[in-house]
């Protein structure tokens, strides 16, 4: 079950021991399901409990619950796994650091992930109180995970294509009277009919007031004869995302929806011509802001605009690394970001979206869905 060749997985472990080598860790400690899943092919949602996978100078060490044993076996490069019994009082935290002791590591100094869902307050609390010294390494895997391999690109295309088909479905069935129900069942459908996969999180879907969250929200309504619906969503091929925005206008569009559609095509594009390899997000972001100003949408528009994608787990999809004021990360050819260009005019109940996933290049961004720019009128 594994989606990657050996000779992947024994390139991203080097790469890792050498970026833990340049920041002086004898040994890291990584929580974060992505991560794991990147170095190792570990896949599962038990991380919402507790587990850490140790990194140090010979073979893996995962320590788990007896519940993913067998998840560790049959999808990841893992053959060292320790269990974690599930017990009254049990604190997982204390079997770690018995662990760390017994493989030499305990005065070593030792690198964690703290800033995910794999790591809860409470057991974070309670390792840093057992494990004196922890160096913050967050960032590190995520840095790795930037610039991705050709088979990494591979799955992105694909997934690129699934978020095609997800919005075909979307336009087939955004007609007056539609329920949001039916065209939401209709995307997925798309997806997991195509081999896909579940997104890290919920598909944003909201019509009429609701078009100006960008938030998933629960409750479903009918569409109007006149309506707005704003759509969010990512095609998931082997966990790695392609996210697609789109606001489709239901009957007659507004003034301001035909104003604000061309702002947004103006701005995407100037984002997307701002995405070149040597420069900083922020240059993207600069270009975000500069259009929407001038067109006067400044007090409409959102103080980010997209982010980088990769392989992600709940609850969200989206990577550290966004476009905003100040973003230092310099873009490189392999990086993969999703542009959103979102406006909503609460004054008027008025909302607009464009959003679509590019490929960095040598020369600068390669947009790979096949969505038009252009409103889309249902």
């Amino acid at each position: 079950m594994l989606h990657f060749t050996a000779a992947e997985f024994d390139d991203r472990m080097a790469r890792t021991r050498a970026e833990m080598a340049r920041r002086g860790l004898d040994a890291l400690l990584l929580f974060a399901p992505e991560s794991q899943y990147w170095l190792t092919g570990y896949d599962t949602f038990g991380y919402c409990f507790f587990q850490c996978l140790i990194i140090h100078d010979g073979a893996p060490v995962l320590l788990t619950r007896s519940a993913d044993l067998r998840q560790a076996q049959l999808t990841s490069t893992i053959k060292d796994i320790r269990i974690w019994k599930d017990r009254a009082g049990a604190d997982p935290t204390k079997d770690l650091a018995s662990l760390l002791g017994d493989m030499g590591l305990t005065a070593k100094r030792i690198g964690w992930e703290t800033g995910t869902q794999g790591l809860t307050h409470l057991h974070g609390a309670r390792l840093a109180a057992r494990l004196d010294g922890l160096a913050d390494a967050t960032d590190l895997m995520g840095v790795l995970r930037l610039v991705k391999s050709p088979a990494e690109i591979a799955y992105v295309r694909k997934a690129a294509e699934l978020s095609d088909l997800a919005w075909d479905a979307a336009v087939a069935r955004a007609h007056a009277g539609a329920d949001e129900g039916a065209i939401l069942g209709a995307m997925h459908d798309a997806i997991f009919a195509s081999g896909g996969d579940y997104p890290a999180n919920e598909f944003i879907i909201g019509s009429g007031e609701n078009a100006l969250l960008c938030r998933y929200q629960s409750g479903r309504r009918k569409l109007d004869a006149d309506d707005q619906l704003t759509l969010e969503w990512a095609g998931t091929w082997r966990h790695y995302h392609a996210a697609n925005m789109k606001t489709i206008i239901i009957g007659e569009p507004r003034p301001q929806h035909v104003s604000m559609q061309a702002a947004a095509e103006d701005a995407l594009l100037a984002c997307e011509a701002a995405l070149r390899p040597g420069r900083p997000m922020a240059d993207v972001y600069a270009a975000h802001a500069r259009v929407l100003d001038q067109a006067g949408l400044g007090a409409h528009r959102l103080n980010a605009c997209g982010y980088s994608l990769g392989p992600r787990f709940s609850p969200a999809w989206m990577e550290a690394q966004m476009f905003y004021q100040g973003a230092a990360t310099v873009m490189e050819p392999g990086m993969v970001f999703f542009l959103h260009m979102i406006l909503m005019n609460s004054d008027s109940g008025t909302a607009m979206t464009l959003g679509r996933t590019s490929l960095v290049t040598e020369t600068g961004a390669e947009r790979l869905s096949r969505m038009p720019l252009e409103m889309v009128v249902g």
